[in-house]
């Protein structure tokens, strides 16, 4: 059975993603941006990182919003 943190984690994957896209930025474009590793920035993507708190605001800083744009943008369900 999954984990409920492993589908939190692929929807925040799956969320930093598409505004990568979005926005038209590589891994690596957003790597750079982040001050994080590519192949961090994929499994994120894959929603196989548990990220801490810092990681996530380099993220969301990266993709050019605060944490409360992002996580109101793309209401990640069942958070609570």
């Amino acid at each position: 059975m999954p984990r409920r943190s492993d589908n939190l984690c692929q929807r925040f994957g799956q969320a930093v993603r598409e505004r990568r896209l979005e926005l038209g930025l590589t891994q690596d474009e957003l790597a750079h941006e982040s001050g994080l590793n590519r192949s961090y920035i994929t499994d994120v993507e894959r929603g196989a990182r548990n990220l801490s708190l810092l990681n996530v605001a380099r993220l969301v800083h990266a993709l050019d919003m605060t944490i409360s744009e992002f996580f109101s943008s793309y209401r990640l369900e069942g958070m609570e």
